[in-house]
């Protein structure tokens, strides 16, 4: 564990991609100047109509940015950049401007009472409608620089190696970092499945997120970012942190290089996937030594989408991620997870009150059974097509009769079915779960979200949001038993499958496959080959027993690094 001596002090946050660190602190400011805004005053605008076209001038200039950079990014990067566009070009936060401008506001008192207003309405949807908030703050700013006549606000272009530190920050900041200028990422809010932390487990920054007071330090104070115990050093030697610096760098270096077999060091297989969203996501994570895709995430394919695609339309999209894939791979495709932050104009239920906990994944075939049907019918088009093994799971399941009826429609597709484990309940039941279906694969992400009643993108409750819980541990523990007492597959997908130390608990446990965005498949398989299965149900047993999250990590990193 990494210590402070007397001359430094320190905060500590959650860690989210492990690594040291070090630099002067780069801070984020990106409130558009209050005097360009005075100076712009009412806009002068002719008329009501002439104002929105500014407005809209304003909005396509947003998101023409948010599009070029979704175009040069892969992975989580380009779909919550793909995303932020969409939000942007809302018809539901234009109709909000537009009345406020006809009730009298000056446009940029109209755009900061309509985002306010939405912002209200998605921290109380909660969940992961809430991570919308500061895309949404984002897009604000932006909008308003435009309509003044300044740059938009972002990340500053630093002179030297710097660590990243700010109250939060949007994937338009985080897509584009250069890993060599900004070292380190450090927020105050935020937790472990926030978009800072998703992007920057891609780019491989050392991060660490929920740190409160870190934007109290003054611009250009030395800090030391460890990024596995989730400490913040001020006022560290640059000398003595150089030496820390060069060590964990020669580390990951030697995590990067690895290239498989995925196994223990004495020889227990481990699978490990990637989690893609389309054809050029999979293109990419073949590359990796993975033996296939643990989670297609189908619905990112139709984020944009007006109308729903025929079997025929969907099979083709789902082909080329089955196409990058061959003898001895297999792709777990997930039918549409729509509704809550991602919203399907074909699919999602509109007025909900708490989509999070409403008509989301499976449930939306409640009402609209050939909405699964026509899907399952396009997988089976493209498994046919392409010869890859294929299997398939829906997400949302809280009952073993919702299991049941859907493995029965994959079975009659000649398809292997499975369940996501995302509800306390499935979890639960997860023995019962395996008697309908042929595997589970447990989404960490939402698991934890459901069972500590926790918002995701809640600053003060980002202790909760933390993979490492307790409790959230315990069911992952319930469902991994359930898979070895009936010989099925239990594999996990959510971002707690990219966390090195983590990984190696989880297989302890009993887990069989491990899912992960493509550049943590390296590190999580060169950890997991330098234990042995004795070691990997140690730290199961030891996070199992900690009190809390830190106490998890520490008992473990203890235990690996003996």
């Amino acid at each position: 564990m990494t210590t402070t001596s007397p001359s430094t002090s320190g905060l500590r946050g959650t860690p989210v991609v492990p690594g040291v660190a070090a630099g002067p602190a780069l801070l984020v400011r990106g409130e558009v100047s209050p005097d360009a805004i005075a100076r712009f005053g009412d806009g002068g605008f002719a008329d009501d109509d002439a104002a929105m076209a500014a407005f809209d001038d304003a909005v396509t200039a947003v998101a023409d940015t948010f599009t070029r950079k979704a175009d040069k990014a892969t992975g989580p990067a380009a779909e919550v950049l793909t995303a932020s566009a969409g939000l942007a070009r809302d018809k539901g936060l234009r109709g909000a401007v537009a009345k406020n401008v006809a009730s009298g506001s000056p446009l940029v008192s109209a755009v900061d009472a309509a985002v306010e207003q939405f912002v209200s309405i998605f921290t109380n949807m909660g969940g992961l409608m809430a991570e919308r908030v500061t895309d949404l703050e984002d897009i604000e700013r932006r909008v308003v620089a435009h309509l003044v006549g300044e740059p938009e606000p972002g990340v500053p272009t630093p002179q030297e190696p710097s660590v990243l530190v700010a109250e939060d920050l949007a994937p338009s900041d985080t897509s584009g970092l250069d890993p060599e200028l900004i070292t380190a990422l450090v927020t105050e809010r935020g937790g472990a499945t926030s978009h800072t932390a998703i992007i920057a487990r891609q780019l491989g920054i050392p991060c660490v997120v929920g740190v409160a007071g870190v934007t109290e330090v003054e611009a250009g104070t030395f800090l030391v970012v460890d990024g596995e115990t989730g400490e913040v050093e001020l006022g560290a030697d640059p000398d003595e942190a150089a030496g820390r610096v060069a060590a964990s760098r020669e580390a990951r270096a030697a995590l990067a290089d690895w290239s498989g077999p995925a196994e223990t060091s004495d020889g227990t297989p481990i699978k490990l996937l990637a989690n893609v969203a389309d054809g050029p996501s999979a293109r990419h994570a073949s590359e990796e030594p993975v033996q296939g895709v643990g989670l297609f995430r189908t619905e990112l394919c139709f984020l944009s989408a007006t109308e729903e695609p025929s079997a025929e339309e969907q099979g083709e999209i789902y082909g080329q991620v089955l196409d990058a894939f061959g003898e001895g791979q297999y792709v777990v495709i997930r039918t549409l997870d729509a509704g809550s932050d991602k919203p399907i104009a074909f699919a999602t239920m509109p007025g909900e009150e708490n989509p999070a906990l409403g008509v989301r994944g499976l449930r939306l075939s409640f009402g609209n059974p050939g909405l699964m049907d026509r899907q399952l019918d396009g997988i089976k088009l493209a498994s046919e097509a392409s010869g890859t093994e294929t299997w398939v799971m829906a997400p949302m399941v809280a009952t073993v009769a919702e299991a049941s009826e859907f493995a029965e429609k994959v079975r009659s597709r000649g398809l292997k079915p499975g369940v996501m484990v995302e509800i306390p309940s499935a979890a639960l039941l997860a023995h019962r779960m395996l008697e309908v279906v042929d595997f589970l694969s447990i989404g960490t992400n939402d698991l934890t979200q459901y069972t500590m009643a926790a918002d995701r993108m809640a600053t003060d409750l980002a202790h909760l949001t933390d993979p490492w819980q307790p409790a959230v541990l315990q069911l992952i523990a319930i469902t991994a038993e359930a898979g070895k007492q009936t010989g099925k597959p239990v594999g996990v997908c959510g971002e707690a499958a990219a966390d090195p130390m983590l990984a190696c608990a989880l297989v302890g446990m009993g887990i069989t496959s491990l899912s992960m965005a493509a550049r943590a498949v390296r590190p999580v398989g060169a950890q997991l080959s330098r234990v042995s299965m004795d070691t990997c149900e140690a730290a199961a047993e030891a996070a199992l027993g900690a009190s809390d999250p830190m106490a998890a990590r520490d008992a473990v990193r203890a235990l690996l690094n003996g």
